[in-house]
């Protein structure tokens, strides 16, 4: 087997005109058109696969998303300096590769990581979104209690098992560390809600901020989201509010030494200590 290196993709896109991350068959995925250019630019008969840090849903987008490929040696060599420029030259203008970089070979864009952070934006301006950021923000048709919201999402921090805010997925673990959730509102008015963990099961961010609004705009008190939570079932209540307001915007990973132990401790099925409470 020829030798490889891993390759750093810093990745940024706009989700609207994709079907999520992950290729699907007869879809546009940002992993099919990344992948595509790879094999193109590099002039190389098979492809490459790509592992990513967070598969996004269809119509969530990214500014700080990360993904690696290991490429042969001489492909490396040969493209090095100029990939970047390439991948930028035959990539669609709603996704783009913002550095590529050489990393360490213990290196794992989904693995490694240690923390994830989202923003969720959203207006509830009487007159709606400003156009021009419709695509990025959502509006709610209520007037928000920011205070309200953040004495909320304060119950949810920690490490907890988020399976009422969660679609479950066979064989896989509901427990996360939610080590930030808090709400800003904007010069503009906008309200952005900052949600970083060490990772997220599908759909918990948008379930979240889901319960959330409903606590904002009065219909639920500031206690709910967390019983909710300590109730372990979805609950009819939570909605999973509309992809388009969601933005990948960082990925954190530990220093080149931490690496290979962060990967490991990632692969490990988490539980919960017995005795560990939601509230």
């Amino acid at each position: 087997m020829s030798e490889t290196v891993r390759v750093r993709l810093d990745v940024s896109y706009d989700g609207a005109a994709f079907s999520g991350w992950a290729r699907q068959r007869g879809r546009r995925t940002v992993q099919e058109e990344l992948e595509e250019a790879l094999r193109v630019v590099t002039r190389s008969a098979r492809g490459y696969e790509l592992t990513v840090a967070g598969r996004t849903d269809a119509g969530v987008h990214a500014r700080g998303q990360v993904a690696h490929v290991d490429l042969p040696a001489e492909v490396w060599e040969e493209q090095r300096e100029n990939l970047h420029r390439r991948l930028t030259g035959r990539l669609p203008q709603d996704v783009r590769v913002r550095r590529v970089s050489r990393a360490p070979a213990d290196f794992d864009a989904r693995f490694s990581a240690i923390w994830r952070r989202y923003v969720y934006r959203v207006s509830d301006h009487p007159g709606g979104v400003d156009p021009l950021r419709r695509g990025h923000v959502l509006w709610h048709n209520w007037p928000l209690d920011m205070a309200a919201m953040n004495a909320a999402s304060q119950r949810l921090l920690g490490e907890h098992d988020f399976a009422a805010y969660c679609k479950r997925r066979e064989g896989a673990t509901t427990i996360r560390t939610l080590r930030r959730l808090s709400w800003e509102r904007g010069a503009d008015g906008v309200l952005e809600g900052t949600v970083e963990a060490d990772a997220f099961c599908h759909n918990m961010v948008r379930s979240l901020v889901g319960a959330l609004l409903f606590v904002g705009d009065g219909h639920r008190d500031p206690d709910w989201p967390g019983k909710v939570l300590a109730a372990g079932v979805r609950d009819s209540a939570v909605h999973v509010v509309r992809p388009h307001g969601l933005t990948l915007e960082e990925v954190g990973y530990p220093a080149d030494e931490l690496l290979a132990a962060r990967s490991r401790e990632a692969r490990n099925v988490r539980t919960l200590p017995a005795s560990a409470g939601c509230c």
